[in-house]
């Protein structure tokens, strides 16, 4: 299964880009051996509409274009809060489902539109806390590779 990050708004080179990378590139190794592959991210340009209403429906369309066909998880603090294992878990489902593609969204500077959150597969939250979509990414890509040394058996994980 494929597995894509894709975010409204651009990271600039710096530590920020350079933890998302390294997340990305060590989840892209250890989930190879699991059938998970791909980890890319895909960005998209913030709308310059003068609403935020606007901006996030103009947004939501744009995502919509760029997303390859699969499940939908939408990143906003309202969402469902999974711990680490059983977010692994979700995810080993899906590929055991023979699911082709999972892209993991997160929102610009106003968030997601309502109705794009709607109609995600899943709605996931990291915290009922508003994060910078930067952290946010960061977080992601973190928990992606813990999902695949979750997976594959290896002590990077020391939870439950």
């Amino acid at each position: 299964m494929k597995i894509s990050v894709a975010a409204v708004g651009r990271m600039k080179a710096g530590p920020e880009r350079e933890l998302v990378d390294r997340y990305l590139s060590r989840a892209m190794a250890s989930g190879r051996p699991l059938g998970l592959t791909g980890f890319d991210v895909i960005e998209l340009t913030e709308s310059r509409a003068s609403s935020a209403a606007s901006r996030k429906n103009e947004e939501a369309k744009n995502l919509r274009t760029a997303l390859p066909d699969g499940i939908v998880v939408a990143l906003d603090e309202r969402g469902k809060s999974l711990g680490s294992p059983d977010f692994s878990n979700l995810v080993a489902r899906w590929r055991d489902d023979g699911r082709a593609h999972a892209s993991f969204v997160i929102g610009g500077a106003d968030g997601l539109a309502p109705d794009f959150v709607k109609a995600a597969d899943l709605t996931l939250s990291f915290s009922p806390l508003t994060w910078p979509h930067q952290l946010v990414r960061i977080m992601l890509a973190e928990q992606l590779y813990r999902t695949t040394t979750i997976l594959s058996g290896h002590p990077y994980h020391r939870g439950d």
